[in-house]
Order: structure tokens, then sequence, then C-alpha cells
């Protein structure tokens, strides 16, 4: 890099901190103990988060004050989905609520270790469903292309915990482990719609992404390209001007993000979201209905409502899959409907997104909703609106 190149990264990186403020959401990093001395410019640096999160009860200790509930979690929380936590993150962390939404996603708690006997290892039967190694594909024009076993940071109710966080260090010819993968997708002309996920695969370095997506480009028959990421939420540092020109040069891509609540959308992130929309890249949101977490309908309400603010258009919200060690997580599914039942005509359509349930075995994703059609016979319906009227539809 040249010497001009240097202070032009600089500039830019400066005046990014020169409008970045900790929202009412957030504290100043600066005003936690681990992070007194850092450098502005280092805690911008998506690197530095990533080798700084958080991995022990001592560091989080000095962040919030711990349960023994927690206590007991970071303890047994070993292996493949560990303790990760960014600096980032750490700072939208209530300190004195256990029940802080923020805290209960990334915090390991007791509750993990008990298994319920309908829990499962892998609840979608993705291993089941993968023609080739880091490639799942289950519905006739689509596949999933898992890029990464690593995080950002790891949430407690991942439904991939038997793969995320498996191995400390990724293979290093990165390129050529996706070669069974790419030749599967060239060779079936059914597919035209790849989603690349993980893992997140946005913490991968440039490069490494670039190198998978420009792959599947070349492709003539695929015409739908998607990036599943919580990086914006997580670590929205990792999105950075070198990134988004990259993207920009295969486009269209979409992108779909992880939120779970309206305490995610701080102006670190929302700053995230508009360099990625400014790229021309549209941005969906996935979000996991969690109990106590975002399970009533004025929170998801918010959160819908918001994520449209920061031109993110609500995409799906998920019961809770069944992987093991997540029943502390789960709503029953009526609390699913009336969520929906308190969106549909109570917001903007496009503040409603669908509800869906992945059918535990492999069932893909089946829409759950509030029954509107209340009989039909002989081209006549019997219909309800959000208000509870009845209304007659003949054909």
């Amino acid at each position: 890099m040249s010497n001009i190149q240097a202070v032009e990264n600089q500039k830019i990186q400066q005046d990014l901190l020169n409008v970045i403020r900790p929202s009412r959401r957030q504290r100043d990093y600066q005003q936690l103990a681990l992070y007194k001395d850092v450098n502005p410019l280092d805690w911008e640096d998506w690197h530095w988060q990533l080798k700084h999160r958080i991995r022990t009860k001592e560091e989080l200790a000095q962040i919030i004050k711990l349960t023994p509930e927690e206590e007991k979690g970071i303890d047994k929380a070993k292996g493949r989905l560990s303790i990760a936590i960014t600096p980032y993150w750490a700072t939208l962390i209530d300190p004195d609520d256990p029940n802080c939404p923020i805290r209960r996603q990334a915090v390991p708690v007791a509750s993990e270790s008990a298994v319920s006997p309908h829990e499962m290892t892998d609840p979608c039967a993705e291993d089941r469903d993968s023609p080739a190694p880091h490639l799942v594909h289950r519905y006739p024009d689509r596949v999933l292309l898992l890029a990464t076993e690593h995080c950002a940071m790891y949430c407690r109710h991942c439904t991939r915990r038997r793969l995320v966080g498996e191995h400390e260090h990724q293979d290093a010819d990165s390129v050529s482990r996706f070669d069974a993968a790419i030749e599967y997708i060239k060779s079936n002309r059914k597919v035209r719609d790849v989603l690349i996920s993980g893992g997140d695969p946005l913490i991968m370095e440039d490069e490494e992404i670039e190198s998978i997506v420009s792959r599947i480009r070349a492709i003539s028959h695929v015409e739908f390209l998607r990036i599943g990421t919580r990086v914006p939420v997580t670590l929205p540092q990792r999105i950075t001007e070198k990134l988004t020109n990259m993207l920009k040069k295969y486009s269209p891509i979409w992108m779909s993000i992880h939120f779970n609540h309206p305490k995610e959308i701080a102006k670190r992130c929302k700053i995230a979201c508009d360099m990625l929309s400014d790229s021309g890249i549209p941005l969906g949101s996935q979000t996991v209905l969690l109990k106590g977490l975002n399970d009533r309908p004025y929170i998801m309400k918010k959160l819908m409502q918001e994520l449209l603010q920061i031109r993110v258009r609500p995409y799906y919200i998920y019961q809770c899959d069944p992987v093991r060690g997540t029943q502390h997580f789960r709503t029953p599914v009526a609390v699913g409907i009336n969520i929906v039942e308190k969106l549909r005509g109570h917001t903007s359509g496009y503040a409603v997104p669908t509800y869906v349930i992945d059918g535990p075995g492999g069932g893909g994703k089946i829409p759950v909703g509030p029954n509107y059609i209340l009989s039909q016979a002989k081209g006549k319906y019997v219909l309800r609106n959000y208000k509870g009227k009845i209304y007659t539809y003949l054909e």
C-alpha cells in the first residue's frame, strides 16, 4: 500500500469515527474496563474486533455482573459452541439485567445443558441432504453453500451448533475445498438460486469471499445469489468500502441479515446497512422467535418497523428449531401466530414477515399464520379481516 493510499484510508476511517457516537442503546466502549485504552482506529478494525472477542468467564465478568446460571453455562460451553462475543456487541449488553435480550443471545446459561426428548443435533436434516461437501440441496431450484464454520459471535440459539466453531482453523486451501460443490451446481441446471451461508461467510477475507462469489457467478444458469449473515449486527465494522465495492462487481447480490431485537439496531449497525444498501445490495431480515426476548407483539412490531427505517425488508420469522440445548428459547407456535395477527393490518404490509416452521427432519420452511378464510363453498368465501369483521367474496 502506498503512503497516499494509507493516508486516504486513515482519512476515511477518521470521517467514519466522526459520525459514530454511542446511541442510547449502547455504552461508550471506553467506559468499559477492558477497552478503556483502545485506540478508536483499532476499535473500527474488524480484525481487531475478532482478535479481541470475549472468550472467558474472567473477561466477561469485567463487562457484566454474572449470575450463577450464567457462570454454570459458561463453564459448560466448551468446544464447538464456546463463548465468543465481539467487543462491539459487549457495548450493547445491559450489565445489570440478566434478561437483557442482547445478553441472552450471547451469554451461555445452565439451561443449555438440558436436552428434551424431541430435540435433535441436525433438526433440518442438512447433513442428509448434502450431495457434496459444504452443500445442501433440498428445494428443486435452490442450494445452500456452507462457506465456513465460524461466526463473529456464537449465538446461543444457533441451529447449526453441530458445526459452528468446530474447528479452530480454516482449511488453508479455501478455494479447492469447494470444488465438488461448485461442480455439482454446474452439473445441475435446475439450480438457479445459491445461498452462501455458514457460520458467517462475511468473516472470511475479501479475497476468499470473492473467490466463491466469482465462481458461482460464472455459472450461467445461476440467476439469484444470496449471502446469509449476522455480521452487520454483531460486527458492523466488517462492512468496509473495500468489501462493498467487491460485492458490487457481482451485482445483483441479495443479503439476508439475522436481526432478533430492536436493541440491535444501534447507530453503528445502521451505518453498515446503509453502506450495503448504497452499494445496490437489497437487504432482508430473518428473525428467530425467542422466548422472553422477542415473543411479545409490540417488540416484534418495533423491530420490523425499525428495520424498514434502515432499508431492511422483514422476510422471515422462524420458529426456534428443536436443536439440542435450546428448549429454554422455544415458544408455543400459537405465540408466533398471535404476533403475525398483531402485525397484519396494524402496520405496513412491508413490515409483516412470513412466520415459518422448518419442518423437523428436512421438511423445509412451512408457512404458519392466522386463518382468515372462515369457510369456502362453490365459489363463495367467507373471510375475516384484521379487525375480526366478516366479509363475503363471490367468485
